[in-house]
C-alpha cells in the first residue's frame, strides 16, 4: 500500500475515532440529571463534581506524549480511546459524591490523554495528505456527540436506569473504538530519541497558540452553559426556547466544523481564524445588544459558527511547531481545557456582581481577540517544504 493510500485510509479511521470520542461525551451529558437525582445532589454539589473531569484532563494530558513514545501512536490511540469509552460507566455506578468526584476525575483523565493522542494522529494524517482536515475531524467529534446525546435523551425519556444504559453504551463504544484504530498511522520515536518527561510545562511555542484556543473555548463554554439562562433571564424567552439553545448552538458549530476545511484551504489558517473571529464578534454584539430572542438566538448561532474552526486549527498549528508535537499539542490542550474549566465560573461571577450582559461583553471581547491573535497560527516552513509568497498558505506536507 502506497503512502497516499495509507493516509487516505487513516483519515477515514481517525474521523471515526473522533466520532467515538464525541459519542462518549454526548452519552454522559444526557444522563447527568439522572445521576444528580439518584445521588440526591444539590446544584452546588453537582457543580463541584463536574469540575473533576476538566481537572483530571488537565493533569493527565502531559502524560499522553510519554504513552505515545512508549507504545507507538496507533497502540496509544487505541488503548486510550478504549479506556475513555469504558470510563463512561463509572459515574452512574458511584454510590455517593466522593466516589462520583473520583470517577469523574478518572473519566476526565482518560478523555484528556485520548484527546491528545488522537489529535496528534490527526495532525500526522493532515501533514501526509498535505491539506487541512482538522476542522472536519472535530466536526465528526461534534456529530458523534449529537447522535449519542439523541440516544441518551431517548433512554432518559424511556426512564431507563442510567447504570445499565451507560454500561452497555461503554462496551459498545469500546468495541467500536478498538476496531476502527487498525488502519491508523503507527508513528514511532526515532532510534535513541529520549522519552518526554512525565510532567512538563507547555513549550513556549505553544503558549501563544494555546491562548488563541483559550479565547475560543471560553466563548464556547460560556455560550453552551449560559446561553439558555441568558435567553430566559435577559430576553424573556420561554423555557422551551431557552432549553433548545444548546442544541441549536451545537448544531451550527458542528455544521461549521464539518465544512470548515474548505474555508481553511481557501484562506489559510490565519485568515480563516480572523474571519471566524469577526463572525463570532458580530454574534456577540447581537447577543449583548438584543432584548428579545429574535436577535439573541442568531447571535449565539454566529458565535458557534465563528469559533468552530479555531480549536482544530490551534491543534494543527501546535503539531507544526517542531520538536515534540505531542508535547506541544498537550500544552495547547491543557490551556484550552483550563479555559473550559474557568469559563462557566467566571461568567457566573461577573453576572452575580454586575449582569449577564456584562459577562457576554467579556465573551465578545475575547472573540475579538481572535482577530488580533490569529497570527500565532501562522505556518512556518519545514525542511521539506518550500516557502511561498504568502507565509499563511505554505504546504503542510511533511511526509
Amino acid at each position: 500500500m502506497d503512502s497516499d493510500q495509507q493516509a487516505r485510509r487513516a483519515r477515514v479511521r481517525i474521523a471515526l475515532v473522533f466520532a467515538v470520542h464525541g459519542s462518549v461525551a454526548g452519552s454522559f451529558v444526557t444522563r447527568i440529571p439522572w445521576i444528580q437525582d439518584h445521588l440526591g445532589l444539590s446544584a452546588g454539589q453537582l457543580g463541584l463534581a463536574l469540575v473533576a473531569p476538566a481537572l483530571g484532563a488537565s493533569l493527565s494530558m502531559p502524560l499522553a506524549g510519554r504513552v505515545v513514545h512508549r507504545y507507538g501512536a496507533r497502540a496509544a490511540v487505541r488503548g486510550l480511546l478504549v479506556l475513555w469509552c469504558l470510563s463512561l460507566a463509572l459515574p452512574a455506578l458511584s454510590p455517593g459524591l466522593a466516589a462520583l468526584c473520583l470517577a469523574l476525575l478518572v473519566y476526565g483523565g482518560a478523555a484528556g490523554m485520548a484527546d491528545v493522542a488522537m489529535n496528534a494522529q490527526g495532525v500526522e494524517v493532515e501533514q501526509r495528505l498535505g491539506r487541512s482536515i482538522m476542522s472536519g475531524l472535530h466536526g465528526m467529534w461534534s456529530a458523534g456527540g449529537l447522535v449519542a446525546s439523541g440516544f441518551g435523551m431517548l433512554a432518559a425519556h424511556q426512564q431507563l436506569d442510567a447504570r445499565a444504559q451507560l454500561a452497555v453504551t461503554a462496551v459498545v463504544l469500546a468495541v467500536l473504538g478498538w476496531s476502527v484504530c487498525g488502519a491508523l498511522i503507527d508513528v514511532r520515536p526515532a532510534e535513541g530519541e529520549a522519552a518526554p518527561p512525565r510532567f512538563a510545562l507547555p513549550p513556549r511555542s505553544a503558549l501563544a497558540i494555546g491562548l488563541v484556543g483559550f479565547c475560543a473555548v471560553f466563548a464556547e463554554g460560556a455560550s453552551m452553559d449560559w446561553g439558555g439562562v441568558y435567553l430566559r433571564d435577559v430576553t424573556g424567552a420561554s423555557p422551551t426556547v431557552a432549553a433548545a439553545s444548546f442544541t441549536a448552538f451545537a448544531a451550527t458549530m458542528t455544521a461549521a466544523r464539518l465544512t470548515g476545511d474548505l474555508l481553511v484551504r481557501r484562506l489559510g489558517p490565519v485568515r480563516a481564524v480572523r474571519a471566524s473571529g469577526c463572525v463570532a464578534t458580530l454574534g456577540g454584539l447581537l447577543v449583548i445588544g438584543s432584548d428579545s430572542p429574535v436577535l439573541a438566538i442568531p447571535g449565539f448561532a454566529l458565535i458557534g459558527i465563528g469559533i468552530a474552526v479555531v480549536v482544530p486549527l490551534a491543534f494543527a498549528a501546535a503539531g507544526r511547531t517542531g520538536g515534540n508535537p505531542n508535547r506541544a499539542i498537550a500544552g495547547v490542550a491543557t490551556v484550552t481545557y483550563t479555559s473550559g474549566l474557568v469559563a462557566p465560573a467566571v461568567v457566573g461571577l461577573i453576572a452575580q456582581t454586575t449582569s449577564l450582559t456584562v459577562s457576554f461583553t467579556v465573551v465578545t471581547a475575547l472573540t475579538a481577540a481572535l482577530v488580533l491573535g490569529a497570527g500565532a497560527l501562522r505556518r512556518s516552513p519545514s525542511p521539506e517544504t518550500a516557502p511561498s509568497d504568502d507565509p499563511d498558505r505554505r504546504s503542510v506536507r511533511t511526509a
